[in-house]
């Protein structure tokens, strides 16, 4: 399969300001030294808790915020480096869904203009082959033509979002960066804006990375998932493969906090002791050792590989190894 997207050591450090002359005393690690790589055509899912820097990295493959160190191979094209209006250009095959749809809709334009406008930005097509552009959009994610002059505070939750995923479908891209796309909206309509997106892929050959932190949301559409935690990714997988064979200690916790719709099925839920440490200030070594209930000295005093432990698996922890049988070393 043909790699659409190549991440190699990307990092994005935050500084933190402080004293009489506002000069940096420290960095937030929000991203440190993630690589992965998507496939043309598939749905690539990273999860974690909130503040393990899932949507900053979604962001920053859009150089919607710069990368500190690092490279983003789009088709091919390091794009790490490439100025703004290089960047420019670059927009048309490359765009994003936010989480909220209502904050990432212009309260003051219509519709039809909200869609619309990415076209009227990069100059493509006259006003009426715009407009018939728009209104086909429409249409294709479930729109009624005729709500082009309305404003976003006359929608719901789920119709703001098709709005949303028009616009950042109107100008036929390749790629697209879906931040929690369905987080903010009631459970009935989720499932209707992920089977939206499904479609989309389908009809459009659209890549998907899907930042979400619900577990069920990332197994229903994804190919692959990533699992990341305090700024590292911790283990890679298909998503059958994840979700049957969890190998590091914190994607099985986060998998036995799914809840089981049978009361009659027992199933052990690993609770993760105090909060996720400060991105200012990680631990040593390994930075999920806190947490962990396998932790030991070697943890604290080595950080571990991202490595493949079987076929397209990674997995970032001391204590699994290849071998004829995957397992932990320690019990």
């Amino acid at each position: 399969m043909k790699k659409i997207l190549e991440v190699q050591n990307l990092v994005k450090y935050f500084p933190v300001l402080g004293g009489v002359f506002s000069r940096p005393v420290g960095y937030v690690k929000a991203v440190d030294d993630v690589s992965f790589h998507i496939f043309e055509g598939e749905t690539f899912g990273l999860v974690g808790e909130s503040g393990s820097g899932k949507t900053t990295t979604g962001k920053t493959l859009l150089k919607l915020i710069e990368p500190t160190k690092g490279k983003i191979i789009f088709e091919g094209k390091d794009i790490s480096k490439l100025s703004t209006s290089e960047m420019r250009s670059l927009r048309k095959s490359m765009q994003i869904i936010f989480q909220d749809p209502y904050g990432s809709l212009n309260p003051r334009l219509p519709v039809g203009e909200i869609i619309r406008e990415p076209l009227l930005v990069h100059k493509i097509g006259t006003k009426k082959e715009q407009e018939e552009r728009v209104v086909e959009i429409m249409k294709l994610v479930g729109l009624r033509p005729e709500y082009l002059h309305r404003y976003p505070h006359e929608f719901s939750g789920g119709q703001r979002q098709r709005i949303g995923i028009a616009r950042s479908i109107v100008m036929n891209p390749k790629f697209i960066v879906a931040d929690e796309p369905v987080s903010a909206l009631d459970a009935s309509v989720q499932a209707q804006v992920l089977n939206l997106l499904l479609e989309l892929q389908q009809k459009l050959a659209l890549t998907y990375l899907l930042v979400a932190h619900n577990l069920a949301v990332v197994r229903h559409i994804s190919d692959r998932i990533g699992v990341m935690y305090l700024g590292k990714l911790v283990e890679v997988a298909e998503t059958k493969e994840l979700f049957s064979k969890p190998l590091h200690p914190y994607t099985q916790a986060l998998l036995s906090a799914i809840p089981i719709p049978d009361p009659e099925v027992k199933k052990e839920r690993i609770l993760l002791q105090g909060d996720i440490p400060s991105p200012i200030n990680p631990p040593s070594g390994c930075r999920f050792r806190t947490r962990c209930r396998y932790a030991k000295d070697i943890c604290a005093e080595k950080e571990p590989s991202l490595v493949e432990v079987s076929d397209g698996h990674f997995v970032s922890c001391h204590f699994v190894k290849k071998g004829p049988v995957i397992e932990y070393t320690i019990k």
